[in-house]
């Protein structure tokens, strides 16, 4: 096991939920020596109740969601704000609540920022996607542009990243809702799928069952178990995703139109009971992972690293850890992974969101009930 040297840090804590009203200078919270060089992990926030996604706006400041429901703004000092207002009510049980937040490809011309959660529907639930216009410390002109059909019992396997295509679209990842596996064969759900839609929520007229009786016009890829990882590939433009499979099975995939991704039918994992699901790990029509892994990491959050921080990292794909804990770093050839570097495993902490800041640093989410914001960044 790498060596990780953890440095002492006065860091005062907030009521979970409360504001802080002015920043604490950012605190080195760890080191530690990867392949090309040390490392230095930087605490920007913490106090935040369950983070679970991030999106920089154009000024540096970060939008950070709490899956209770709160949406806070963290300034370039790491002052946290108050919760703003105007976020949709979410169903906040189990692994639902407020979930990812990106700015819209016109943000600096519209103010638009997308928000994907788990939507209360009379008993039930569902993932659904708003936009509204950020207008200060609230979000204003709400409107609910995307409603997983149907909405179903259970409080888990919502997805849910947000992605926009080159060519503006967006692109949901969707859960199977657990319960419902069986039903991410189906393309008369959008369980198990990745959709993909207008900013405004209407149906691109090249998705790959538009026009079909048989398909709802949304669905991009179907056969996906749980995807909570999405990035568009900086050279190719295409939807890279992973999910999470059942005990092992977590896989990272080229999520193309319409293709057949395999859940519940085939898995590299098991069942948590250890009985086998489906038919084993390969069947004609259905695509294989560029990788898998077995026992499972739980995987959350994910990111290209196109930065010249790391000039011999550019081109990795960077892989949050939820039960495993780490931050893991893929090395690619082409669409081939060649390599893989486990990062961050004293830090103990589950990460839930990976993201490339303007600076070409990599910042992650934890996600705890004390979660944080932290700064990876050279030592030196």
């Amino acid at each position: 096991m790498r060596a990780l040297v953890l440095l002492a840090a006065a860091v005062a804590t907030v009521a979970f939920g409360a504001a802080r009203s002015a920043a604490a200078p950012a605190q080195p919270v760890a080191s530690e020596r990867t392949s090309h060089g040390e490392v230095r992990v930087v605490e920007i926030a913490r106090g935040l109740e369950h983070p679970w996604g991030l999106a920089f706006l154009p000024d540096g400041r970060i939008l950070v969601t709490e899956r209770p429901g709160r949406l806070r703004i963290i300034d370039r000092g790491g002052a946290v704000s108050e919760p703003l207002s105007g976020v949709p009510a979410v169903h906040a049980r189990g692994q639902g609540g407020l979930l990812d937040v990106a700015i819209g490809p016109d943000f600096a011309r519209d103010r638009s920022v997308f928000l994907s959660y788990a939507e209360p529907a009379d008993g039930n639930a569902r993932t659904a996607v708003a936009r509204a216009v950020l207008d200060g410390q609230s979000l204003r002109d709400l409107r609910v542009i995307f409603r997983q059909q149907p909405a179903t019992r259970g409080n888990n396997h919502f997805g849910s990243r947000l992605v926009f295509a080159r060519d503006g679209t967006l692109f949901v990842t969707l859960g199977d809702r657990f319960g419902y596996r069986e039903q991410a064969q189906s393309l008369r759900d959008h369980i198990g799928t990745v959709v993909r839609i207008r900013a405004d929520g209407a149906v691109p007229d090249d998705n790959p069952f538009a026009g079909r009786g048989d398909a709802l016009p949304q669905i991009w890829s179907y056969g996906h178990r749980n995807v909570q990882g999405a990035a568009l590939h900086p050279q190719t433009g295409k939807l890279w995703t992973h999910e999470h499979g059942a005990r092992g099975g977590d896989e990272v995939n080229v999520t193309e139109a319409g293709r057949n991704y395999g859940w519940p039918v085939i898995t590299h994992g098991v069942d948590y009971s250890g009985a086998t699901i489906g038919e084993g790990t390969h069947k004609a029509g259905m695509e294989q992972p560029l990788v898998h892994w077995t026992p499972s990491i739980a995987p959350s959050g994910m990111a290209f690293y196109t930065g010249d921080r790391w000039p011999q990292w550019r081109g990795s794909l960077f892989v949050g850890a939820l039960a495993a804990r780490m931050l893991v770093r893929l090395e690619l050839d082409g669409e081939r992974v060649v390599r893989e570097e486990r990062l961050l495993t004293g830090l103990r902490e589950r990460i839930r969101d990976v993201r490339q800041g303007p600076d070409g640093s990599i910042y992650l989410l934890t996600d705890s009930r004390d979660g944080r914001v932290l700064r990876v960044e050279p030592a030196d």
